[in-house]
């Protein structure tokens, strides 16, 4: 049976949305992680578990299906003479410690390092990246930068901020932001996961119902303005990481983007839902329900 495009946008939410079932598993798997943890680092030890929160797009409620990894942020507090000696001027080593403690309390066979994190890896994909930190008294948080410094981070102030952004217009900015991230999966995944959330906050002093509008709207607005600061100001300019090949090739991406909103919108318009699917379905990927 032939399907509206209101119904196609409706039908596409759902599916890109982590399911109840999907939620449940990652609950389980962040348990499982956890216990781990507590018992790796317990209570009275120079380093400790002190507490963990789901962070990244889980954390933000901006992940979309499939969900293939949980970004965990763990606080181990680190004794004030041990943290002077030995890690206050090596995040590495810090880095290195809670890795072989997972390795030698967990039952999951394989450990490794990425970049930031511990990976916990899993047969059944669902990956887990802990994110050990320190607490500062400013009450943000370090966490090793990769090289062997530290970086300031605080998952809780990117959370509030995009709340506020999704409450303020009608609570639907969450939903673009997983739509825009299917977009990008689409075509070539260019944009990283927050750089792209802040974009698509960013853009909108207004946001009403018409999810393609909206759409249209953010494609439009960024191409050639991909720069947006760190709403918490840790990290400066989002789009730091991309040379100038790469902006060429998102506002490019964008810019067709826009193109075939345009042309959809405007077969919507005439009636014509069929060429309307179609062409959105270019634009955000095969997981976009086709036409009939």
């Amino acid at each position: 049976m032939a399907i509206t495009i209101t119904a196609a946008f409706n039908e596409f939410d759902t599916k890109v949305k982590p399911s109840p079932a999907t939620w449940v598993k990652v609950d389980e798997r962040r348990n499982a992680v956890v216990n781990v943890i507590k018992k790796a680092f317990p209570a009275g030890n120079a380093i400790r578990y002190q507490s963990h929160k789901i962070i990244g797009s889980l954390g933000r409620n901006t992940a979309c299906n499939p969900v293939d990894d949980i970004d965990l942020m763990v606080y181990l507090h680190v004794d004030q003479d041990l943290w002077n000696r030995r890690y206050r001027y090596n995040s590495s080593e810090f880095l290195y410690r809670v890795r072989k403690a997972l390795n030698e309390n967990s039952p999951v066979r394989k450990i490794g390092s990425r970049g930031q994190a511990v990976r916990f890896f899993y047969a059944d994909g669902l990956s887990v990246d802990v994110a050990a930190v320190e607490k500062y008294t400013s009450g943000d948080y370090g966490i090793p930068d990769g090289g062997g410094g530290w970086l300031t981070t605080n998952p809780n102030r990117h959370e509030e901020y995009l709340s506020d952004c999704n409450n303020a217009l009608g609570g639907d900015l969450k939903k673009i932001i997983r739509f825009a991230k299917k977009w990008n999966k689409a075509h070539s995944s260019r944009l990283s996961s927050f750089h792209l959330e802040m974009l698509v906050a960013r853009t909108y002093g207004t946001l009403g119902s018409n999810s393609r509008t909206a759409l249209r709207l953010f494609f439009d607005y960024n191409v050639r303005n991909l720069s947006v600061r760190d709403p918490a100001g840790f990290s400066g300019d989002l789009s730091a990481y991309l040379n100038c090949v790469s902006k060429g090739a998102v506002n490019d991406s964008l810019k067709s983007a826009r193109d075939r909103a345009d042309l959809a919108l405007t077969a919507e318009k005439r009636g014509d839902h069929r060429e309307a699917i179609r062409l959105w379905r270019i634009v955000l990927g095969n997981d976009f329900p086709a036409y009939g």
